[in-house]
């Protein structure tokens, strides 16, 4: 039991059937642990130590589910699609249901068909494979694009690629093979068009959704990441977007109403601070909610241009 709580310990919680057999225990052994709910049947095969198992809120919940898959469907599983994508920390997809993960095999099979696991039967090479954590296979980051990318609309995957720019997942000068590799493939055409999009200095999905309401409202932003400094040199403050000619500030305000008290403080302090320095200069600020408007945000971004 020790040698099984072990490998579990070292899989997020999962051990498949095999494993726990080779650690010694027997079919009896698992019965009664699953009938006294000590462990928990997850796939045919495979079992969760209950008393392992992350919440729902943790982190390590997407890594235990893809490390469950991975022992249902075998060595050649791995990863793929928005599953590597959350994996690998891209940012702007909805916000995991905790159940499905997407997995890539070479052949889907009538037995494969598993609750839970979205499988796709894409020609992952080797190559184009690695681990995670502790033996999580996944699609390297330009074939997880390449993947997810054609199955979104247009201000998620623009989302995807900020993101995944911005963390140095890829860099401009892979877009081109990876836009190469697309070919022939539904929905490449528009990722192709979407990659012009594309600006790794966004640092949230907040940032890039506003800044693709200001494009195609005819009011792109004239920088992004805008630095400002006292007369010192210091920097005072950097902004999501500033329009030139308007002197205007845009700020992406992620600051919802569970933000602390701190950074509340801090960030009153930053604004006061810049405005105090730059009398001239308009600050506008959008959260989320702002989105459901588009009208709105285009209103105000024209009205503070003059």
């Amino acid at each position: 039991m020790a040698a099984a709580i072990a490998t579990a310990f070292r899989q997020y919680g999962a051990i498949s059937w095999q494993q726990a057999r080779f650690c010694g225990l027997t079919q009896a052994d698992l019965r009664r642990l699953v009938r006294g709910g000590e462990w928990v049947r997850l796939h045919r095969q495979v079992y969760a130590v209950r008393s392992l198992q992350p919440t729902q809120a943790s982190p390590e919940r997407l890594h235990h589910a893809v490390m469950a898959a991975q022992l249902a469907l075998g060595p050649h599983a791995r990863a793929a699609g928005q599953t590597a994508a959350r994996l690998w920390g891209m940012q702007g997809l909805r916000r995991w249901d905790g159940q499905e993960v997407h997995m890539a095999i070479p052949a889907l099979g009538a037995q494969r068909h598993l609750p839970g696991i979205e499988l796709h039967s894409w020609d992952v090479q080797e190559e184009e494979t690695t681990e995670i954590g502790n033996g999580i296979r996944v699609t390297v980051p330009d074939r997880t694009l390449r993947d997810a990318l054609p199955a979104l609309d247009r201000d998620t995957a623009v989302c995807l690629m900020d993101s995944a720019l911005n963390r140095g997942l890829v860099v401009q000068e892979d877009i081109e093979a990876m836009n190469l590799a697309m070919r022939g493939r539904r929905g490449c055409a528009d990722v192709r068009e979407w990659w012009l999009m594309a600006d790794g200095r966004a640092q949230s999905p907040l940032e890039t959704r506003i800044r693709l309401v200001c494009v195609d409202g005819g009011l792109p932003p004239d920088e992004l990441q805008h630095r400002f400094t006292d007369r010192g040199g210091r920097t005072v403050a950097v902004v999501d977007f500033w329009w030139e000619g308007a002197r205007l500030i845009g700020e992406a305000d992620g600051l919802g109403p569970h933000s602390t008290p701190q950074a509340l403080a801090r960030d009153r302090e930053r604004q006061n601070e810049l405005q105090m320095l730059y009398p001239d200069v308009q600050i506008l600020r959008f959260t989320w909610e702002d989105l459901r408007r588009p009208a709105y945000i285009l209103a105000m971004v024209a009205r503070g241009g003059r």
